[in-house]
């Protein structure tokens, strides 16, 4: 049986209206990544950061997994041996229904507390106070996701490369390529003979080592090409 992983960016969820981070449109045009996405904005303002993380919360709450979601949960459903990995994190492929999922980024329900270091999901929405209280100890909280100069979750990275260095087909969707080390997993699949197949209606850094490239959104593009996957996972 072919073992099926996609790598997923914020190309997947765009169409389930949470904006990207780059290019034209993206949040990063409208807003300073060093005042709201670094430890060093977090501790000058908590307020600020958790205000605006709030926003997204609410974005995200009212947000519903679309096509290409659910087409990989339901591969995975179909197939068993498809995982995700994303570096997304509004946990919409959990929703969709995919329940192997690394997640490379952290998740914007969860939290984690700067005081005891407990961490827990965190669903309600607006908050009552910014930035919100630990409900182990009073502490301050944090979002539990990985900022700019921040190292990856090592388990999530370590399992995210041992999946990378076995799959037989590596579907790379909705990604820029640009965010390291998350971006070098395609060239890890590449290199230990995965067929790598990009869904993006931009050009990346990846479309030269894709094995096929379709050139659609995240849904069209899974749309095209999951008869053909739901046909590799039961050779």
């Amino acid at each position: 049986m072919a073992r099926i992983v996609f790598f997923t960016g914020a190309g997947v969820s765009a169409e389930s209206g949470i904006p990207t981070f780059r290019g034209k449109g993206g949040l990063w045009e409208k807003f300073k990544v060093e005042e709201l996405a670094t430890p060093e904005g977090f501790f000058r303002n908590p307020k600020k950061v958790w205000e605006w993380y709030d926003m997204r919360r609410q974005a995200v709450a009212k947000a519903q997994p679309n096509d290409a979601h659910r087409l990989m949960a339901r591969l995975e459903e179909e197939c068993g041996d498809v995982w995700v990995i994303t570096q997304n994190v509004d946990g919409l492929h959990q929703r969709a229904g995919s329940k192997n999922v690394i997640e490379l980024h952290g998740n914007i329900w969860r939290v984690r507390c700067l005081d005891c270091g407990a961490v827990y999901y965190e669903y309600t929405t607006p908050l009552p106070e910014y930035p919100p209280k630990c409900k182990e100890c009073g502490g301050m909280l944090r979002p539990d996701v990985v900022w700019f100069g921040e190292p990856l979750p090592m388990d999530a990275l370590e399992r995210a490369w041992d999946l990378s260095r076995t799959a037989d087909i590596f579907v790379v969707v909705g990604t820029s390529g640009l965010v390291y080390p998350a971006a070098q997993l395609p060239y890890v699949a590449k290199e230990n003979d995965a067929y790598v197949v990009e869904i993006n209606p931009e050009e990346t850094p990846i479309s030269s080592i894709a094995d096929e490239v379709l050139r659609e959104k995240a849904t069209v593009g899974m749309r095209e090409i999951y008869p053909r996957l739901r046909e590799r996972c039961g050779e």
